[in-house]
């Protein structure tokens, strides 16, 4: 979804929050499964530069914090609701992601600084010559993450923990295999 959309969707949730009026959506889960949602909109969250709702899903019956980049057609009930009574999200996710993150040391073209830099600070990085640099990265061992350092292309090596860096190693060899078929044994005759 682009940036467009984000700023629509920004627009009907504030327009939500401000009549006390249910969302519905389409929400895809970071497995790919795909719900549809009604929700009591209460906060508009950002956290690193991704906007969430969070509100009261019906389906759920409980709190949820939705990111907005995963919601599809996105449109304002003509159902009120009264609020309930709740403890607002704690913003502060740093004790929380510190706990789950494990420091691991990347190889990186210079090429990709600005990108690692949405990531961590530049005190993070180590001249490794002219064209590369060392970088102290937070890693949490999840498939969003290995997608994080796969996003990098050839500009990116895993050098430590060797436990992560044989993962990588062990994705790499996957996915080269699915190239190793025989040519044409995908295409129509």
């Amino acid at each position: 979804m682009g940036n467009r959309n984000i700023q629509q969707y920004l627009e009907i949730v504030q327009a939500a929050l401000q009549e006390n009026r249910l969302l519905a959506f389409e929400y895809i889960a970071h497995h790919g499964n795909k719900t549809a949602r009604r929700t009591e909109p209460y906060q508009l969250v950002l956290k690193g530069s991704h906007w969430y709702l969070y509100g009261y899903c019906r389906e759920r019956n409980d709190f949820r914090m939705f990111r907005l980049s995963r919601m599809s057609n996105l449109q304002i009930q003509e159902t009120t609701f009264t609020p309930r009574e709740y403890q607002k999200p704690a913003l502060d996710f740093a004790e929380i992601l510190e706990a789950m993150q494990t420091k691991i040391k990347i190889r990186i073209h210079k090429s990709i600084m600005d990108r690692v830099l949405d990531f961590c600070t530049y005190e993070d990085f180590l001249p490794d010559g002219a064209e590369y640099y060392i970088v102290t990265f937070p890693f949490i061992e999840n498939e969003y993450y290995y997608d994080i350092l796969f996003s990098f292309g050839d500009k990116c090596e895993c050098l430590e923990p060797l436990h992560i860096r044989t993962e990588m190693q062990r994705r790499i060899q996957k996915i080269a295999a699915l190239y190793e078929k025989k040519k044409g044994s995908y295409e129509s005759a």
